[in-house]
């Protein structure tokens, strides 16, 4: 009579890769989306909502946001519960969850001492009473008046990008105080400003606030990073411009300024305790408007700005999708966040999403979904600056090990890209091979493979080479635990 052994281990064991690691770009690049109705008084609402975003394509991550101000001081219990909700039914589907936390409009810009102290203070109270959320954005688009005054000194000098890295510093070191696995993301940066006071509108380009910002870090003496990360929101002027359009003589920074974005960083960090050209970067937003058709207006309020210039949904799609083909192949990119999941009813704010302000889905909702697949999958395009090694992962299939005398073997192997496998059934000590199968897989969908035949009394094991179909770098190898026929 068979019967084999050691087999519950293969079923299991995630199998070893030797992979190169890869910062960001590429198929293990986050997509999701700024998604604030998230924030759900119970669990099944939150769950509720997210599967909008993963049905959507967008289920990667997601941002919510908290505001503070000076009264009061601490967060009201509702938000904690709220996001206890949102970080749980993000956990659950194995998703991630950034917060952003900023001031509740520049009237409450923390500036003193005291209003910092309790800037950071607020934050590490939520730190501490969600455990379990380890992402957290400080400050939103700072270079902008609406969010942080004063931009300007009475000499014309930039005393917002000072301000706010004294303060991301005092957030980083509270957070870190509680938990070094805190990722502290700063900038928030917005893609545009005019750096001219008494415009009527004082606001800093990203170029010339980065470059201060490190002049402030630098001057400051710190032997310590003040953030993790580096967001950014890398709009288009107006949303009928495709996101392909480059600014190389311009202090506007969009999403194809992306050289020129990690050049600034560089330039303004290298060489410090923070990182600078090789500091991941999270796309926090990127919206693209849409015109609401006639039958969606009566959910709408309020009149579209001038300035906006909405697109057609199918042009929303596009611009879209080669939004994430650019982040695909930048490298420093650990996320894009599409701004946002619902459109927001009233028309002065923003109608980017895929799902009208009713949760029914534009038509540009499927392509999106599938340009997000297509990044997963690893076959959005073909860039040099990605290398991919797929991670792998081999099962008995449909469950458990054959029964005795078995003359059937089937297994499910998974890359979590496309690739091509050599999967051998071999005989120990020898290393001999038994049966082998080659073929091609989808990314993360498992793939069967059944070797019929009598094997012989004696220890087998698999063993698996893949690569990716695309963007290949070095093959993955992975070795079964042995099992034994006798």
């Amino acid at each position: 009579m068979a019967r084999i052994a050691s087999a519950a281990a293969l079923a299991a064991a995630a199998l070893m890769v030797f992979s190169t690691p890869v910062q960001g770009g590429g198929p293990r690049m986050l997509v999701g989306a700024v998604e604030q109705n998230l924030l759900q008084p119970t669990l099944d609402q939150a769950a509720a909502q997210f599967a909008l975003a993963q049905n959507a394509g967008l289920g990667d991550a997601v941002r919510v946001e908290l505001t503070w101000a000076r009264v009061p001081r601490t967060p009201d219990q509702a938000s904690i519960v709220r996001l206890r909700s949102a970080v749980a039914a993000a956990a659950g589907q194995g998703a991630r969850v950034y917060v952003a936390l900023y001031p509740y409009g520049s009237s409450q810009t923390p500036l003193s001492d005291a209003d910092q102290n309790d800037f950071a203070a607020w934050a590490t109270a939520i730190a501490r009473a969600v455990p379990q959320e380890h992402h957290y954005i400080i400050g939103n688009e700072p270079n902008l008046n609406r969010f942080w005054l004063p931009q300007f000194g009475p000499n014309g000098e930039d005393v917002a990008a000072p301000a706010y890295v004294s303060l991301l510093a005092r957030t980083y070191d509270a957070l870190k105080a509680i938990s070094p696995s805190i990722e502290v993301l700063g900038g928030a940066l917005s893609h545009g400003g005019v750096d001219r006071p008494g415009t009527g509108r004082d606001t800093h380009s990203p170029t010339a606030f980065i470059q201060d910002m490190g002049a402030a870090y630098r001057a400051s003496r710190r032997d310590r990073p003040i953030m993790d990360a580096f967001t950014f929101h890398p709009y288009m002027l107006s949303s009928d411009e495709p996101p392909t359009l480059q600014h190389p003589d311009s202090t506007t920074i969009t999403i194809a300024d992306y050289d020129k974005l990690v050049q600034l960083l560089g330039q303004s960090f290298d060489g410090t305790a923070q990182k600078g050209s090789d500091l991941p970067i999270l796309y926090d937003e990127f919206g693209v408007e849409s015109e609401i058709p006639p039958e969606k207006t009566s959910l709408y309020t309020g009149s579209e700005p001038k300035t906006v210039h909405p697109v057609d949904e199918a042009t929303q799609a596009s611009y879209y999708d080669q939004a994430l083909l650019l982040a695909f192949c930048q490298p420093n990119v650990e996320g894009f966040l599409v701004f946002s999941l619902m459109d927001e009813v009233n028309r002065a704010g923003w109608q980017s999403g895929v799902y009208y302000a009713d949760e029914t889905p534009k038509t540009s909702l499927q392509p999106v979904r599938g340009a997000a697949i297509d990044v997963h999958r690893n076959v959005a395009t073909t860039c040099p600056a990605v290398r991919v090694t797929p991670r792998l992962r081999l099962n008995w299939f449909p469950a458990g090990k054959p029964g005795p005398g078995a003359s059937s073997f089937p297994v499910a192997l998974t890359c979590d890209v496309d690739c091509t496998y050599l999967l051998r059934l071999e005989k120990l000590p020898q290393h001999s091979t038994t049966r082998e199968s080659r073929g091609r897989a989808t990314g993360r969908v498992g793939k069967q493979v059944t070797f019929q035949l009598r094997l012989a009394p004696g220890t087998y094991r698999y063993t698996i080479r893949a690569q990716a179909t695309q963007n290949a770098d070095q093959p993955a190898f992975a070795v079964s635990p042995a099992f034994t026929i006798g």
